[in-house]
């Protein structure tokens, strides 16, 4: 199987050109190449694929094998990757996920994407619709416990669902202990992406995010959008203007809109091609599911 590894700001996925290669299992097949010792190492697999209802289809995988509904970093890397493989020669791109069709405009100078804009949607506030256990009109600043401690948390969804939570300073936080507290908070009925928000000024964010199935990553597109929208929300910067946001892995720039929809605006590279032997993973694919029953043997016993 041929494949592309890519980045957006540090979120690192792996993509799979589907209109030449045929990936069974896909789920099994992320949690295999996603391993950093045995397989390829990433944040999961990216599927490019044909669609009927827009330019081209994204199917994207987290490390643990589940199915994310969506993933800005990878529909700014999908825009690179069609666009210089010659999938495409169009500059506006139009893409179907799983949280529906998004908006591309690709910056090209000299056949090269030097960065890519994307409509995101409207932000989705409603707590059911994120979705969020609560009966409340808008989930903002609401207190919430977590890992021995209450949080102010306003939850977005922007085709996933996101917990944004300001704090005085990202840097000293413990992701790796309070992360999991939220990602399996009983609020969050399908698990949370969550970003603690540290406020530089009126139009500048930095950012650290844990999200559900991967863990801490150096970067998360719509993370980044649903930060913005919750620092419109919370008066913090104001609607109809780019904020900068600092993430582990580098910069975006997101817009709320007064009409509620969300732009961003990034780069996207390649780091390498390569090929994975078909007999290898299928191979891995068998020790996975031996090891996964294993797992839940044992914690029957």
């Amino acid at each position: 199987m041929k494949f592309t590894k890519m980045h957006g700001i540090g979120n690192d996925y792996i993509y799979v050109n589907c209109f030449e290669e045929k990936v069974s299992e896909p789920e099994k097949v992320s949690v295999v190449l996603s391993d950093v010792r045995k397989g390829i190492g990433s944040d999961g697999l990216v599927l490019i694929m044909p669609s009927d209802k827009a330019d081209f289809r994204m199917r994207i995988f987290n490390a643990d094998g589940s199915e994310a509904m969506m993933c800005g970093n990878a529909t700014r890397c999908i825009g690179k990757y069609v666009y210089e493989k010659g999938l495409t020669d169009k500059e506006d791109i139009t893409l179907e996920t799983n949280s529906g069709i998004r908006y591309l405009h690709l910056t090209a100078v000299n056949g090269v994407v030097e960065a890519v804009t994307v409509d995101m949607g409207k932000a989705v506030l409603v707590p059911k619709d994120i979705p969020v256990n609560s009966d409340i009109d808008r989930f903002i600043s609401q207190p919430v416990e977590a890992d021995g401690r209450t949080w102010s948390v306003t939850c977005v969804s922007m085709g996933n669902p996101h917990a944004v939570i300001f704090v005085g300073d990202t840097d000293s936080l413990d992701l790796e202990k309070t992360g999991p507290e939220f990602e399996n908070h009983q609020l969050f009925p399908n698990r949370i992406n969550t970003e603690f928000i540290q406020v530089i000024d009126s139009r500048t964010l930095k950012m650290r995010v844990w999200e559900r199935g991967s863990g801490e990553t150096h970067a998360c597109g719509t993370g980044a959008c649903a930060s913005a929208v919750a620092a419109v929300l919370n008066g913090i910067c104001p609607r109809d203007e780019e904020m900068l946001i600092h993430l582990r892995g580098g910069d975006l720039t997101v817009a709320y809109r007064s009409d509620e929809t969300v732009i961003m605006k990034g780069p996207a590279e390649f780091i390498c091609d390569g090929e994975v032997k078909d007999e290898y993973i299928e191979k891995a694919k068998e020790n996975l599911v031996c090891r996964l029953l294993l797992e839940k043997k044992k914690a029957h016993v």
